[in-house]
């Protein structure tokens, strides 16, 4: 059974960083493209980041991109979340997920394992 588990969210000013940690487990992590999404409040669930399975390839979001960087380490079965500048509207639950499916996916499509999330939380 796959499970995803979050770390590493937190209160921080404006302008500080954070470093998001999902561990993985109950497959082979390394076959698995990786992803981070987040849940503002009143808002809907958003892709931030992606990670192919190789590492290759790395989406972003809009609003993250060139702030946020994501990234693995397959001997750990662990994926990261480095967050820079932080911005009040960054305030949001993280989540971690990926797909049922081996090597590369299509980022639009739903993802079928979630962790249970980690609150960042970014004051002005």
């Amino acid at each position: 059974q796959v499970q995803l588990v979050e770390s590493g969210g937190g209160l921080v000013q404006a302008g500080g960083s954070l470093r998001l940690s999902c561990a993985a487990s109950g497959r082979t992590f390394s076959s698995y493209a990786m992803g981070w999404f987040r849940q503002a409040p009143g808002k809907e669930r958003a892709f931030v980041a992606g990670i192919s399975w190789r590492g290759g390839i790395t989406p972003y979001a809009a609003s993250v991109k060139g702030r946020f960087t994501i990234s693995r380490d397959n001997a750990k079965n662990t994926v990261y979340l480095q967050m820079n500048s932080l911005k009040p509207e960054d305030t949001a639950i993280y989540y971690c997920a990926t797909s049922k499916r081996r090597w590369d996916i299509n980022w639009s499509d739903p993802m079928d394992y979630w962790g249970k999330g980690t609150l960042v939380t970014v004051s002005s």
